[in-house]
């Protein structure tokens, strides 16, 4: 249902149980606790206010409004602002309250969005939005191009924090975000990490244990209920977090280093006996090498391994140093992934795409640090191209088990990553986050469950376009959107960085691809190659 922006200023309460089939489960053991009479229900709510929440939405989708066929804007207002660079947007001034009984938070921020482009002639707003870490779902007000509005419409699920802290939590665009947004792509795709964080540091850090006047980052229903969460982003200690996934903002746990899996404690630093790296690159990328349009390959050897369904890649038998006292850790991986697209025609026709990621590494300085590899472009190595700069969890170096395992940190493209994609994306583009766990001492055991799933050494099909953005759709599938035409709002395509990661060699003739190549888009890409002939037959 919809009405208009000047209808009733109060909101109808929300009805997510039915909209969202996944928090089914927990708003039913919320309900079924209250029929029960569950004891200072009412009284556990407390107010919070002075919370931000930020969150991009999906960084293809920003890439696609400002890009060159929409030629749009974003525009802020109402407290709401957005990070450089076509960055994520933060809205501000939230208030909600804290339930100390489920520890779940619902909070609403101040800030309006508006997506806008006269060449594509879409207008759409977002406001008013909302999250409920215990039914797990992020709602926002949307006004559509007539000026109807639609309010408190389910927008994203987002995932449920797992500690005091809520940043970093994954994210997935619903069927009405899809709709909204202008192409179903974008429905049930992946969306940019979210976070939410309190805005105001505490003048002094409160106990785990002791009352608390406003809770800053309550854990999700299912944490332990046996404390109440203080987190904010000053230097209070969490007393129920752990190092999961997200870019964090907050402190670390106060969790002891003394190693479980051995009889003397970790040594303070020392070298690896062990470890894996999964990182995907970018899940777009990977569609659109193995889509309509490049029509290539995605090869994986030398101990890494690729998760099935066009997934992440895996890189093995970490080598490297640590030292927790100082808070840093470098760590080198074997394996290397290979990108392979755009064949030149004829039987010796090369590719005017090829590109192999190699000797990657990954290294820290607390909570900063940087990912290298040697990277080879159409036959051209060049060695330690500093790839991506890195952020983790506050307090993810501190070991568990003889193990140090950092999940979901963010991984940002630098100047000279860019150059390496030749400009297929610009500096700044969030590529896909980073999972790594290392072996501290011999008979450390990692962790499973790494995305190492699927055949190593394998190589993604050469399909007709795979979803884009949804970090592991098959890119073998007829209904993918992979290099398609019109998969975004109001058009036929959009391009970042305007570079052509062929532009160094040459793979297709122009003709080959017609006036689709100037129109066809790679949805979750964002992305166009501007292909030339080739200029020697046999060059790869």
């Amino acid at each position: 249902m919809s009405r208009t922006t000047g209808g009733r200023s109060r909101r109808r309460p929300l009805a997510l149980a039915a909209a969202v089939a996944t928090v089914t489960a927990t708003v039913a053991s919320v309900g079924a606790a209250a029929l029960a009479g569950a004891p200072g229900a009412a009284a556990a709510d407390r107010p919070l206010s002075g919370y931000e929440l930020t969150w991009g939405i999906k960084d293809s989708y920003r890439s696609y409004v400002t890009g060159p066929y929409a030629k749009g804007t974003f525009t802020t207002a109402d407290g709401a602002v957005q990070a450089s660079g076509n960055g994520a947007f933060t809205f501000t001034e939230g208030q909600g309250t804290y339930n100390g009984t489920t520890h779940a938070v619902h909070l609403t921020f101040k800030g309006t969005l508006t997506a806008e482009s006269s060449a594509h002639r879409f207008k759409r707003v977002l406001s008013d939005f909302q999250y409920d870490s215990g039914t797990g779902v992020l709602t926002a007000d949307l006004t559509a191009d007539d000026g109807t509005t639609q309010q408190d419409v389910p927008f994203a699920e987002v995932a449920a924090p797992t500690s005091a802290d809520m940043t970093g939590l994954a994210t997935k665009l619903t069927t009405q975000a899809g709709t909204f947004l202008g192409s179903d792509t974008y429905a049930g795709a992946a969306g940019d990490p979210l976070s939410v964080v309190k805005k105001e540091v505490p003048a002094s850090p409160s106990p785990s244990t002791g009352p608390s006047t406003e809770p800053s980052a309550p854990s999700s229903p299912s944490a332990s209920a046996s404390s109440s969460p203080t987190q904010s982003t000053g230097t209070s200690p969490s007393p129920s977090a752990s190092a999961t996934g997200g870019t964090s903002t907050s402190p670390a746990p106060s969790s002891s280093a003394t190693a479980t899996g051995s009889s003397a404690p970790v040594p303070a630093k020392g070298v690896l006996a062990d470890g894996r790296l999964t990182w995907g690159v970018k899940a777009s990328f990977r569609s659109y090498v193995t889509g309509s349009l490049a029509k290539g390959t995605i090869t994986v050897s030398g101990g890494a391994s690729q998760a099935s369904g066009n997934g992440a890649f895996t890189f093995t038998d970490a080598t490297g140093s640590y030292d927790t006292q100082a808070g840093t850790l470098s760590a080198a991986f074997k394996g290397a992934v290979n990108f392979k697209g755009h064949k030149g025609e004829g039987e010796g026709g090369g590719y005017g795409l090829d590109l192999t990621l190699s000797g990657v590494k990954a290294s820290f300085s607390g909570t900063s640090g940087r990912l290298t590899a040697d990277v080879t472009s159409l036959g051209k190595l060049s060695k330690g191209v500093v790839l991506a700069d890195l952020k983790a969890p506050a307090g993810g170096l501190t070991p568990k088990g003889d193990v140090i395992s950092l999940s979901g940190v963010s991984v940002t493209l630098t100047d000279a990553g860019a150059t390496a994609f030749s400009g297929f994306y610009p500096k700044g583009t969030v590529l896909d986050p980073l999972d790594l766990s290392v072996a501290l001492t011999d008979g450390a055991e990692l962790p499973s469950g790494d995305g190492t799933s699927g055949s190593s050494g394998g190589a993604g099909s050469a399909g007709t376009g795979g979803e884009a953005g949804t970090g592991g759709g098959s890119a073998s599938g007829t209904g993918g959107t992979a290099g398609g035409i019109g998969s975004t709002t109001g058009g036929t395509g959009s391009t970042i960085g305007g570079g052509s990661l062929a532009s160094t060699g040459s793979g297709v003739p122009v003709a080959a691809l017609g006036s689709a190549a100037a129109a066809a888009v790679a949805a979750g890409a964002g992305v166009v190659f501007a292909l030339r002939r080739r200029r020697n037959a046999t060059q790869v």
